[in-house]
């Protein structure tokens, strides 16, 4: 099984910043594409940003400019830079991995979320 443990959420003031990190463990062989998905209250669970194995991402064009995603392979971690946060980024953040694993073979995991709230 594999597991999605996210941190970093929170209450940030319009302008400000956070880092969310989601770090996977358990029985992993390789894990593909990681990101980092958000439902905003009342709304769809919507795509923020994901980066390959190799490095390579995409964002959400709300987001472009304003988030970087980054991976650490070894430590099968995926962090999430806000900056120039808006009260409309507001949502529950969920980490996603594409992972190959013993008992599910390739599949889609997800973390229990984490809550940013923007708010004066």
């Amino acid at each position: 099984q594999v597991q999605l443990v996210e941190s970093g959420g929170g209450l940030v003031q319009p302008g400000g910043s956070l880092r969310l990190s989601c770090a996977a463990s358990g029985s992993i062989f390789s894990i593909n594409t990681m990101g980092w998905y958000r439902q905003p209250p009342g709304k769809q669970r919507e795509l923020v940003a994901h980066i390959t194995s190799g490095g390579s991402t995409n964002y959400a064009d709300s987001v472009k400019g304003r988030f970087t995603i980054s991976r650490d392979n070894a430590k099968n971690t995926i962090y999430l830079q806000m900056n120039s946060l808006k009260p409309e980024d507001t949502a529950v953040y969920y980490c996603n991995a594409y992972a190959l694993s013993r008992m599910r073979g390739w599949a889609d995991y997800w973390g229990q979320g984490t809550q940013v709230i923007v708010s004066s």
